[in-house]
C-alpha cells in the first residue's frame, strides 16, 4: 500500500515538471517583515529592496507629502493602505521561468531563469531519465611496467568476449587503448643511457623505453584493430613503486578529438595498473615545479610535458573527468586495492574492482562497473556564485527523499529520478545583471543551464514604460529660487500662507511645519514620522501596546490604528484567529466560554483554564448543553426559533421523535430535568468532528405514587428472603451440633456389651499393662578389612 502511494506520488511529480511553465517562488524569511521594511536607515530604492523580497517602495510623487524618505519602503500591502496606486510601487517579483521548448530525452528541463531578490528562496524540480541502451565509449589506459606483464597477456585475448558481453548492454560499442609507465626523468627511472633504451636489459629482456603517457588506438568499432594493437605492445619499465597514472588519465580526459570520445556516449576509462599514483608534489624530487596547466599536451600520440609540467592534482583531475562526463573504472591488481578505494569520494563517478591473477576476471569486473555506475544518479553543481546558495534534495524512483543529498542508488533502465532544487540569495555582490549556474548528472552528455536575474535595482517605472523613471528618492533641498517670498508683497505673501492652511481657523502647517513657497515642509520628530498636505498627519499620536504603537501589529494613519490582516482592536492588540482557543476536539473554550482577543472567557463559572477545559464539579458532559436543550424547550421545539439558540448552542440541533437507551462509542444519552418533575431525553452524537445533539420532543414524568408501590414490593421482598435466609441458617447449625453429640454415647454403650462379639469386618485391639519381656540383640563386629 506505502509502495503504491510513493509511486503516485512520484508520477505526479514527472507530470508537474513536464506540465508547468512557470513555478511560483517560495519566499523564505526568519525577521518579522514590518521590522525589516520599516528601517529608518533605509535611504533609497534600491536599499530598500535589499531588505527582503517583501518590501516594496512607493515612487508616487504626492505619497506622504513631507515625510522622510524612508517611509517610502513598507510592506506592497501597507503601501497601498497608505494611499499609494499599485501601478507606482517598485517591488519586483520573485519567480521560476522554465522553457518549455528545449526538449531533451534525458535531462529535463534544459533552460531554467530565476528572478530572485536579496532575502528569496525559489524551488524546481529537475528530472533525469535514465535510459535502457546507451552507446558506449570505453578507453583501456592500461600500466605496461614489467610487474603487469601477465594482465597485458590477457588483455589481448579479451576484446572478442567483453564485445559479446557488452552486446547485452549497448548495440552500438567501441574501444580504444593508451599505454603509461611514469616521467622518463630521474629518479623515476634509470637514465644510463643504455638504461633508458632498454630499462630491462639487467633480464635479458627487451623492452620498451619508459613514457609518462601514449595515445595508441582511438576509439574504433574494429574489434580486430584493437586485438591487434594491444598484441603489439611490450612492458617497460621504471625504478620507484607508484606510477604516473593521474598525468595519462588527465590527458585522456582532456584531448577529446584525439580519443574520439562521442558526445552521445556514455564515457568509459578503464585503468588496469598494480601501483598506486604519484600525487601533484610528488613531481619536485625531480625538479619540476611548474604546476599542470590543464590542457592537453599530445605531439605525436605522446604526452610531451611530462619531463616539464607538475603531476595533476585530485581536484584537477576530478574536475576534467566530470567537465567531459567520463566514468573511472579502476582494475587493481595486487595489494593497493585500498589505496585506490580511498579515491571513489574524491573522484567522482568512479567504480574501483579487484584484478585477479592474469586478470582472469576482467570481462566480469568491467560488465559489474558498468552496470553499477549506470545504477546511480548524481547531480553536480558546476559554477557557483557568492551570494547564492543551491540545496539539492533527491526524490529517487522508489518514493524515497534524502535531503541534502544529490544521489540515488540502484536506479533501473527506462526509470527516472528527480532533484528538488532550492536556490537562495543572500546578496547581490558581484552578480550584476545576470549570472549563471550549470546542474549536470554525472555521466549525462545533457545539462541544465540556470540564468539567474537578479532584481538588486529599481526601474521605478511603470508596466509599460521601457525606460526607468524616477525613484524620489533623491536628497535635495527645496527650490524656492523661482518663488522668492517678498515680505513687502502682502498680497502675495498672504496668498502663499493661506496655501499652507488647511482653513484659516487652522494655523500654517497645522504648527508643525514651515511654509516655503505656499508648500508645507513637515517637522522632523523623534516620536515619529509628521505628513500630509497640511502636516495634519502623524505617526505616533496613537495608542500603544506592550510598548508598542499599534501593538506592533498594524500602521498609525491620521492618529488612528489601522490594523494588519488577522488582528483587530483600538491598539491591535486582538487576534481575530480562534486557533488559539480550539481544543484538541476542535472546540471553542471547551464549550463552556468564547474567545477574545486569542484567549478564552470562560461563561461558566465551574471551569478554568486556559481552554476552560477544567471543572472539577461538571460531573458530566451532558450538564455542558443543558442550556442549549433549555432554549429549544422554551421555543416549544420551533424549527422557526432554533436560530434565536445559536448563542448557547455550538453543535447542530435536531428534534426527534424517538431516542435508543442502549449506548455506544459513537452517542451518549443524558437527561435534563425540569421544575416540573419531568425529564427530557437528548441524545449526543459525534459529527464532523464536532457534536449534533438529537432531543426528544416528549418529555417523560415521574409521579409520587408510582415509588410507593415499588418500596413496598422491594421491603416485603427483602424481610421475607432475609426470614427464609435466617431458618435455613439455624438449621444447619443444629444439625451439626447434633451429629457431633451422639458419637462419644454410641461408641460407649457398644463398648459396655458384654454380649457383643466382633465380627469377621471388625478388627480387636488388647492393651496390656505388664512389663514387657527383655529384648537382647547381639551385633557382630565386622573386620576392619571387611570394610
Amino acid at each position: 500500500m506505502i509502495s503504491c502511494c510513493l509511486r503516485k506520488y512520484y508520477q505526479f511529480l514527472m507530470k508537474m515538471v513536464c506540465t508547468v511553465c512557470i513555478l511560483t517562488a517560495t519566499i523564505g524569511t526568519c525577521e518579522p517583515a514590518s521590522n525589516r521594511c520599516t528601517s529608518s536607515s533605509i535611504s533609497s530604492c534600491n536599499d530598500c529592496l535589499y531588505r527582503g523580497p517583501e518590501c516594496g517602495w512607493c515612487f508616487q510623487e504626492d505619497f506622504l507629502v513631507g515625510t522622510a524618505l524612508h517611509e517610502r519602503c513598507d510592506l506592497v500591502s501597507n503601501l497601498i493602505k497608505k494611499g499609494c496606486i499599485s501601478d507606482f510601487i517598485e517591488s519586483p517579483l520573485v519567480k521560476v521561468v522554465v522553457n518549455a521548448t528545449s526538449t531533451s530525452s534525458q535531462v529535463t528541463p534544459r533552460d531554467v531563469s530565476l528572478h530572485l531578490r536579496p532575502g528569496s528562496e525559489v524551488n524546481f524540480i529537475l528530472e533525469v531519465h535514465q535510459l535502457e541502451r546507451y552507446p558506449v565509449d570505453m578507453y583501456y589506459l592500461v600500466d605496461v611496467s614489467a610487474s603487469m606483464q601477465e594482465s597485458l597477456d590477457k588483455l589481448k585475448s579479451v576484446g572478442f568476449s567483453l564485445l559479446q558481453k557488452m552486446e547485452e548492454f549497448s548495440s552500438d560499442f567501441r574501444l580504444g587503448f593508451g599505454s603509461f609507465v611514469d616521467k622518463p626523468v630521474s629518479p623515476y627511472i634509470n637514465v644510463h643511457p643504455p638504461k633508458i633504451a632498454n630499462p630491462c636489459s639487467d633480464y635479458d629482456i627487451q623492452c620498451r623505453p619508459a613514457h609518462g603517457y601514449i595515445h595508441v588506438l582511438s576509439l574504433t568499432e574494429n574489434i580486430t584493430e584493437f586485438t591487434r594493437v594491444v598484441q603489439q605492445q611490450r612492458i617497460s619499465g621504471n625504478m620507484d613503486t607508484p606510477e604516473g597514472g593521474f598525468d595519462a588519465m588527465f590527458q585522456t580526459a582532456v584531448c577529446q578529438s584525439h580519443i574520439s570520445w562521442r558526445k552521445e556516449a556514455k564515457h568509459l576509462l578503464l585503468v588496469m595498473t598494480d601501483q598506486p599514483s604519484h600525487l601533484a608534489l610528488d613531481s619536485k624530487l625531480a625538479g619540476i615545479v611548474v604546476p599542470h596547466d590543464g590542457n592537453c599536451h599530445l605531439v605525436n600520440n605522446t604526452y610531451s610535458e611530462a619531463a616539464n609540467m607538475e603531476h595533476p592534482t585530485i581536484g584537477q583531475l576530478a574536475e576534467k573527468l566530470l567537465e567531459n562526463s567520463i566514468y573511472s573504472i579502476f582494475a587493481i591488481e595486487g595489494q593497493q586495492y585500498t589505496w585506490y578505494e580511498d579515491l571513489i569520494p574524491l573522484l567522482p563517478g568512479t567504480v574501483v574492482g579487484k584484478l585477479e591473477s592474469k586478470a582472469s576476471n576482467l570481462k566480469e569486473l568491467v560488465v559489474d562497473a558498468y552496470k553499477k555506475l549506470l545504477s546511480e544518479v548524481e547531480l553536480q553543481v558546476e559554477s557557483l556564485i557568492k551570494g547564492v546558495s543551491v540545496n539539492v534534495t533527491a526524490i529517487c524512483p522508489e518514493g524515497s527523499t534524502f535531503p541534502g543529498l544529490n544521489k540515488c542508488r540502484n536506479v533501473k533502465p527506462n526509470e527516472k529520478v528527480l532533484f528538488n532544487i532550492k536556490v537562495g540569495m543572500q546578496e547581490c555582490h558581484g552578480l550584476g545583471d545576470e549570472a549563471y549556474i550549470f546542474l549536470k548528472p554525472f555521466g549525462f552528455n545533457e545539462t541544465t543551464k540556470v540564468r539567474i536575474q537578479s532584481q538588486c535595482s529599481c526601474r521605478c517605472g511603470s508596466p509599460a514604460a521601457h525606460a526607468p523613471g524616477r525613484c524620489l528618492d533623491e536628497v535635495t533641498p527645496q527650490d524656492c529660487e523661482n518663488c522668492k517670498c517678498n515680505h513687502m508683497e502682502k498680497t502675495k505673501d498672504d496668498q502663499l500662507l493661506r496655501d499652507c492652511q488647511a482653513d484659516q481657523m487652522q494655523p500654517v502647517c497645522s504648527g508643525r511645519g514651515l511654509c516655503l513657497c505656499g508648500k508645507c515642509l513637515c517637522d522632523q520628530s523623534s516620536l515619529g514620522r509628521i505628513y500630509g498636505e497640511y502636516c495634519e498627519m502623524d505617526g505616533f499620536s496613537c495608542p500603544y501596546y506592550q510598548g508598542l504603537l499599534c501593538g506592533g501589529h498594524g500602521q498609525c494613519i491620521s492618529g488612528k490604528c489601522e490594523c494588519s490582516s488577522g488582528w483587530e482592536g483600538e491598539n491591535c492588540n486582538c487576534s481575530v484567529s480562534t486557533e488559539t482557543c480550539l481544543t484538541p476536539d476542535s472546540q471553542i473554550c471547551s464549550g463552556r466560554g468564547k474567545c477574545v482577543c486569542g484567549k478564552c472567557q470562560c461563561e461558566d463559572l465551574r471551569s478554568s483554564g486556559q481552554l476552560c477545559e477544567l471543572c472539577p464539579t461538571c460531573e458530566s458532559s451532558c450538564e455542558t448543553y443543558w442550556k442549549c436543550v433549555q432554549c429549544h424547550l422554551f421555543n416549544d421545539f420551533s424549527e422557526t426559533k432554533t436560530t434565536q439558540c445559536n448563542r448557547t448552542c455550538s453543535p447542530m440541533v435536531h428534534y426527534v421523535n424517538q431516542i435508543f437507551d442502549s449506548e455506544s462509542e459513537n452517542f451518549k444519552n443524558c437527561l435534563y430535568p425540569t421544575k416540573e418533575k419531568c425529564h427530557h431525553k437528548f441524545q449526543m452524537v459525534p459529527i464532523f468532528g464536532g457534536k449534533q445533539i438529537r432531543i426528544f420532543r416528549y418529555p417523560e414524568c415521574i409521579t409520587e405514587q408510582s415509588y410507593f408501590p415499588t418500596f413496598i414490593l422491594f421491603f416485603i421482598l427483602t424481610v421475607v428472603i432475609g426470614v427464609m435466609a435466617i431458618g435455613i441458617l439455624k438449621c444447619i447449625v443444629m444439625r451439626e451440633n447434633h451429629v457431633k453429640g451422639e458419637s462419644p454415647v454410641e461408641a460407649y454403650s457398644l463398648s459396655t456389651k458384654k454380649d457383643y462379639f466382633p465380627t469377621a469386618n471388625e478388627k480387636t485391639i488388647t492393651y496390656r499393662r505388664d512389663r514387657p519381656g527383655e529384648m537382647h540383640i547381639h551385633i557382630h563386629k565386622m573386620p576392619l578389612h571387611d570394610i
